[in-house]
């Protein structure tokens, strides 16, 4: 018994990877299909006074921001927010908290269990991050975070909270998250069919998705406020 629930993480991870490759080809192929559709007029690149919310003009007229996601770019992201440095850090501050008070029980307060644990909060961003991608390939929805650099700290505070919710589609528009709202919920409830005892109740799955939401608010405040950060802070005067 006792093996079988340290082959978890394992048996966890095959399955994502089996239920996310899926997942990218069914959107690289949406892409692919979408390319070959004749007659579909290009998407806008100019200023759009409806592109986004913004009161960065950056954010709504500069073209190389308007400029529509491509399937690289959609890869790109899943990378970077399942290992990139902002979300690595994240799952191994809550593998390391959860190790210290040992939740769940199953993997133990050692070593072992932090490693356990940190495989499979990157197993599970890495389904909840190709879903998004994947899903929103499908109707244009991009899973980006854009800047609101030149507004006031309240407003671009804001603007981070908002957009944890909502994305831009292919026409620079700003729409609900409907492929985020799907995938941060849909991916945890689904892994609910191989995680340990202890973490993989309903309840259990509500709480990761209300962190998982919360997490992405992280990444889009850190996002926001670290180029002006690490300007201020690595800015040297010649």
């Amino acid at each position: 018994m006792a093996a079988e629930l340290l082959d978890v993480p394992r048996r966890g991870a095959e399955v994502i990877y089996r239920v996310s490759s899926s997942i990218l080809l069914l959107a690289l192929a949406a892409m692919a299909q979408q390319q070959l559709m004749p007659g579909t007029p290009a998407p806008p690149v100019g200023p759009d006074p409806n592109a986004a919310l913004s009161s960065n003009p950056a954010f709504t007229s500069n073209s190389e921001l308007r400029q529509p996601i491509t399937a690289k770019e959609r890869i790109d992201w899943v990378v970077k927010g399942t290992i990139g440095p902002a979300s690595l850090a994240g799952e191994l501050f809550g593998a390391g908290w959860d190790t210290l008070f040992n939740q769940p029980k199953t993997y133990g307060p050692h070593w072992k269990g932090f490693g356990d644990r940190v495989a499979m909060s990157v197993a599970g961003n890495v389904m909840s991050n190709t879903m998004e991608a994947g899903l929103g390939a499908i109707w244009g929805e991009d899973p980006r975070y854009m800047r609101d650099g030149e507004a006031p700290f309240s407003h671009r505070l804001g603007h981070a909270v908002k957009m944890t919710f909502m994305a831009q589609n292919r026409d620079g528009k700003v729409v609900p998250a409907y492929a985020r709202v799907i995938a941060i919920p849909g991916s945890n409830f689904v892994s609910n069919a191989w995680r340990a005892p202890g973490d993989h109740t309903a309840g259990d799955a509500a709480i990761r998705t209300g962190l998982g939401f919360l997490g992405r608010f992280g990444n889009n405040t850190f996002e926001e406020f670290w180029p002006d950060i690490k300007q201020k802070v690595f800015h040297r005067e010649r």
